[in-house]
């Protein structure tokens, strides 16, 4: 679109285009369209970059003005959208996607072994913690950021964003979930605008149910809700959902963990994605969003982010109990032993004083990398790290997982399966209101009797069912690579060993001697998972 000669190319949805348009409107500004692109490129035009901070949305854009030749790229504070770019002598390439940075550039982009190491070894959590990607030369533009391109070669960087962190102590109990409620069901309100259809990603546990919720009890919304069955007892939640979906009275498909064609189903995933799947997780997450496109949806709201700014993770727990005073310790390790021992697996997080003893302690997050460095044929060593936000352990650790590790695997995976069915994924944590205003609840009161995301669960009750509002357990998708490949079939070993380019990053004995384990430890099917998107893509992509 354009207008005054600038020229705006935009992925995303400004939520609350209606009212950035009457304040525009005041300006007097007159519209040609209903449409938020407009709004967009007519609140640049009159406000500048200022008006980024009245826009609450998800994007990812590009403005050129063609009387300056100035190119500005941008994205939204928690990098929903995907924007990439290729530096060349020839200038900038920008696009969404691989594919075109290499249809626009007449480049065969090169694999980055590099980042694959870093994949292998470290997990998914390491990969947004440099600006490399799969590709060599190829850069994602970070979330919150503006880059500006003139044309004497000159590059300026900013960040348009800045979150409010400052904690309120005088802020209670009852004024967080107060605060809470009524941020949380004005971000919801402003995703629910839709021209089409929407549908819920729905689990057994308080995220997504809070969502669907508040959508039906208070907002009159008509929800469909999609769930992913899993047979394994570690991540079955089927009581969960079926209670949720009879309690609340609205309409439920449910999509049974599907092996048939595991193999070619998952190439053509690689392919499209032009990356490793980043866990199992998030293959299975593209069958839901098949589901949702054959029942004619284009949008589906899911629960990313409430983990990372309700605190939600078992090692959040832990680190909630290490930033109380000692007198108000012990209660609080007696409750976590009552609620949540026997569901934690990860063998560092069964101390509960972990963080008391050892506060910088982070060998959890990259969870026995030193063994899997020595699958590679080459070494690789990169320590865990961590950006400094908060000086309070617990609320860095969020903020890191919101801005670097947990958000923006979850928002690339996410909105690269949704779009491969061109439907719309939302996410209603996900919102500046929300986030800054949670941000500023104490530490102290984020865990309530050994129950996590208390304040959100509280800030529900009475809409979402109390059997899942007062269940301590956290249960994410996920499956064993064995529940989706026979790794005993004789084909399925000797494709897994076939040459192929990725046994010049990892050796072939120790995939072997994987294979020859007849029980695979939790870390163990990860790396299983990961060697094979990582063989796969370099198959297609070498």
């Amino acid at each position: 679109m354009e207008s005054h000669g600038l020229w705006l190319a935009f992925n995303g949805e400004i939520y609350n285009y209606r009212e950035v348009r009457a304040t525009l409107e005041g300006k007097g500004v007159m519209f040609r369209t209903t449409s938020d692109t407009e709004v967009l490129l007519e609140g640049i035009r009159v406000m500048g970059w200022a008006v980024l901070d009245l826009l609450e949305g998800m994007w990812a854009f590009a403005l050129y003005n063609s009387q300056s030749g100035r190119l500005s790229l941008c994205r939204d504070r928690f990098g929903e959208k995907p924007l990439s770019i290729l530096r060349t002598v020839e200038g900038i390439f920008f696009g969404s996607e691989i594919p075109f940075l290499e249809a626009l550039s007449g480049q065969a982009l090169k694999p980055n072994r590099n980042h694959l190491a870093r994949f292998l070894v470290n997990g998914y959590k390491s990969l947004y913690k440099t600006s490399e990607t799969f590709f060599e030369g190829v850069e994602e533009i970070p979330a919150r950021t503006l880059v500006h391109f003139d044309d004497d070669g000159s590059v300026t960087q900013e960040n348009y964003w800045r979150p409010a962190l400052a904690v309120d102590p005088m802020l209670d109990f009852d004024g967080a979930v107060d605060g809470a409620s009524e941020r949380l069901r004005r971000s919801l309100e402003l995703r629910l605008r839709s021209d089409v259809p929407l549908a819920f990603s729905l689990s057994g546990g308080v995220d997504s149910v809070a969502l669907a919720s508040i959508a039906r009890r208070e907002l009159g919304a008509d929800v469909h809700g999609f769930t992913i069955m899993n047979s394994d007892p570690r991540y079955e939640e089927r009581a969960l959902v079926d209670l949720v979906v009879k309690e609340l009275g609205i309409r439920h498909t449910s999509i049974e963990l599907d092996t048939h064609d595991f193999l070619p189903r998952l190439k053509d995933m690689i392919r499209h994605r032009s990356a490793p799947i980043y866990t199992i997780t998030y293959y299975v997450q593209w069958l839901l969003m098949q589901e949702v496109a054959r029942e004619d949806y284009r949008v589906v709201v899911g629960g990313a982010g409430a983990d990372e700014i309700f605190s939600g993770y078992y090692d959040h727990h832990l680190f909630y109990i290490a930033a109380l005073e000692p007198a108000e310790r012990q209660a609080a390790i007696n409750n976590w032993t009552r609620q949540l021992k026997s569901f934690v697996r990860n063998p560092f997080l069964q101390d509960p004083e972990r963080f008391v003893a050892m506060p910088e302690f982070r060998d959890h997050i990259y969870l026995e990398s030193d063994r899997f460095a020595s699958y590679l044929a080459r070494s690789f060593a990169e320590p865990f790290k961590e950006i400094d936000y908060h000086p309070v352990p617990l609320r860095n650790r969020m903020l890191n997982e919101l801005f670097h590790e947990s958000v923006p695997v979850i928002m690339h995976e996410e909105d690269i399966n949704a779009m491969s069915f061109s439907i719309e994924n939302r996410s209603p944590y996900l919102d500046r209101n929300l986030m800054e205003f949670t941000s500023s609840i104490p530490s102290s009161l984020l865990v309530k009797n050994g129950i996590a995301k208390a304040v959100l669960r509280e800030s529900v009750r009475g809409i979402a069912p109390d059997a899942i509002l007062d269940n301590p357990r956290k249960v994410g998708f996920n499956a064993p690579i064995s529940d989706l490949l026979d790794l005993e079939d004789p084909g399925v070993r000797a494709e897994l060993l076939e040459d192929s380019p990725v046994f010049d990053l990892v050796r072939r004995s120790a995939v072997e001697e994987l294979l020859g384990n007849r029980e695979l430890r939790n870390s163990e099917s990860k790396f299983l998972f990961s060697f094979l998107g990582t063989k796969i893509f370099l198959d297609e992509f070498s």
